[in-house]
């Protein structure tokens, strides 16, 4: 095989651009001039992508659909809404050029953000943590009432993709109901699967609601106030996906009203949610600020995932993560 270009925008260390370098050698690497502005920002895009076989980054759309020469592109996130269009998808399909994400370097972290959730509502985490109530009071009697185990509950877990199935693996020691719930069954999925438009039946079962679903235009929303009501009672909903998929003032409604019994989300749109949002006035909504993904080492392992998949590449194995 000739020598490749391989072009990144990656904002990280110098270190690690140079053990890039020296990890896909002798093929070449192509890094802009530092700009100081986020890649998800609206720049121009640097000369030399148009010059690389392969992209690991966030190139703007333009500048991936007009390039000669690419080859493949690796998306440095889990998220890939920009590209998620029916233009881009056909510009790539005719182009012939796969299209790649990062969901392998956050799907153990988020997972275990989710996990975390889960088990921090069951038992009653943040209500315990806020209280010194003696043994044998009736409010230490309510807090131990109102625990619960998830052995037997139930769980839809709807947008299900890696971070889905990793965790139900995390999930299996409970042996709680698990049904996904995905825009395409593909038949391999560890879980009983269903599509979309099956869905209600699902949500109006499930004790608990995890939404990991992607942002696009079809998934504006998604949850609103419908969805909403076609759960039972005293669901807990969950969302580690994108707070655009969500209405959140509808959210907030089935909160104050007592029919969802809480909310756990990582997500919110805008982030920060404004200090004046309803749910920041809800006792049953917990927010962490879009940190499920991160870990230590982080750039280290979105390099080593590029890495392995740039393997696979040279040896015309099939690519990890491709969702185009």
């Amino acid at each position: 095989m000739s020598t490749l270009k391989v072009f990144t925008d990656l904002q990280t260390s110098p270190e690690l651009i140079d053990w890039l370098r020296e990890s896909i050698a002798p093929h070449e690497l192509l890094v802009p001039a530092p700009t100081g502005a986020s890649v998800l920002s609206d720049i121009p895009t640097d000369p030399l992508m148009q010059e690389a076989d392969i992209v690991l980054g966030q190139p703007r759309t333009d500048a991936a659909i007009s390039s000669p020469k690419l080859k493949w592109l690796q998306v440095s996130t889990a998220g890939f809404t920009r590209y998620d269009t029916a233009e881009f998808r056909a510009a790539m399909k005719e182009k012939g050029v796969p299209v790649t994400n990062s969901s392998h370097v956050y799907d153990d972290a988020c997972a275990e953000h989710a996990m975390s959730f889960m088990l921090a509502n069951a038992r009653q985490l943040p209500q315990n943590l806020a209280t010194r109530t003696p043994n044998g009071s009736p409010e230490w009697l309510t807090l131990r009432q109102n625990s619960r185990l998830l052995q037997g509950q139930s769980l839809a877990i709807v947008g299900y993709g890696a971070i889905g199935e990793r965790l139900v693996e995390l999930l299996t020691p409970f042996r709680m109901k698990i049904t996904a719930v995905r825009r395409s069954v593909r038949g391999d999925e560890k879980v009983p699967t269903v599509s979309l438009d099956e869905v209600d039946a699902v949500l109006a079962s499930a004790d608990h609601v995890m939404n990991i679903l992607p942002d696009n235009a079809a998934s504006r929303h998604w949850f609103n106030a419908a969805r909403f009501a076609t759960m039972k009672p005293g669901t807990v909903f969950y969302n580690i996906g994108r707070g655009t998929t969500v209405d959140q003032d509808a959210l907030a409604v089935a909160l104050t009203s007592g029919h969802l019994g809480a909310a756990w989300l990582d997500v919110t749109d805008p982030e920060p949610l404004p200090d004046s949002h309803a749910l920041w006035g809800c006792s049953n909504c917990f927010i962490t600020p879009h940190t499920a993904g991160g870990q230590g080492g982080e750039s280290r392992v979105l390099i080593q995932h590029f890495l392995d998949n740039f393997s696979r590449y040279l040896k015309g194995e099939s690519l990890v993560n491709r969702v185009m």
